[in-house]
């Protein structure tokens, strides 16, 4: 926009694109939801790791308070990939329909004589 590089398209949306892409935010959704669980499960399992030594206290006193907030967190970064994913299959269904709608409306449509058409070309 403004750039001088205008080449006239408003958009260039290719629906094999969107359906493409759209699957990858599926796959990386549920690879986050897997590691969120790891990491929730192993520390869990562990109970505190970052030990009682200086460093891990200090560590422990940040963490800890924050933990739940921090898994919330990262839940919610899972359901956001995952909504991704459904709302670009759904734009990608949704262009292809209107790309079609659009279609038909300059369908060639042959006007009938008396119906503002007097059967000559213009």
């Amino acid at each position: 926009m403004g750039d001088g590089n205008d080449t006239g398209k408003v958009l260039d949306i290719k629906t094999a694109d969107i359906k493409s892409t759209a699957p990858i935010f599926h796959t990386q959704g549920k690879n986050l939801s897997k590691a969120l669980t790891t990491l929730v499960t192993t520390l869990d399992g562990l109970g505190k790791p970052w030990g009682d030594d200086e460093q891990g206290k200090k560590f422990g006193d940040a963490y800890t308070p924050q933990q739940k907030a921090i898994e919330k967190a990262a839940g919610t970064l899972v359901l956001g990939l995952i909504s991704i994913h459904e709302a670009m299959t759904d734009m990608a269904d949704g262009h292809v329909d209107n790309d079609e709608l659009i279609a038909g409306m300059f369908a060639k449509v042959q006007p009938k004589v008396g119906e503002g058409y007097d059967g000559e070309a213009k």
